[in-house]
C-alpha cells in the first residue's frame, strides 16, 4: 500500500480532485463523495497503466502539497499481484 496525498479544491458547480504527488491522477465531480471516489478510480488507472507500460509509479511525498487546494488528505493505492495466466501467446507452451 502506497499513501499519496489527495487535493481537493472547490469550484464553480463541483469540485476539483487531484493527486499532489502523482499529477497525472485527476478528476472533478458535482460532490466531493463523487470527487473522492472518481480520483480513487484515477489513481489506480493510472497507476495500472504506468506499470503496464514498464513505467515506475511516483515516491509518495508526505511534505507535498499544493496551495490552490481548499484542503487535502491521505489517498491509499493498493495493487495486488498474481501469477494466474489468462492468455497463452502464440507458440509458448502453457504448463
Amino acid at each position: 500500500m502506497l499513501r499519496y496525498k489527495a487535493g481537493y479544491k472547490f469550484v464553480d458547480g463541483g469540485v476539483h480532485a487531484q493527486v499532489v504527488d502523482f499529477p497525472a491522477a485527476i478528476s472533478c465531480a458535482d460532490t466531493l463523495t463523487e470527487a473522492r471516489r472518481l480520483l480513487a478510480a484515477a489513481l489506480l488507472d493510472v497507476a495500472e497503466t504506468r506499470l503496464e507500460l514498464g513505467q515506475s509509479l511516483p515516491t509518495p511525498n508526505p511534505q507535498a502539497s499544493d496551495p490552490e487546494m481548499d484542503f487535502e488528505e491521505p489517498i491509499y493505492l493498493h495493487l495486488s499481484a498474481s501469477s494466474e495466466v489468462d492468455q497463452v501467446p502464440a507458440g509458448e507452451i502453457a504448463s
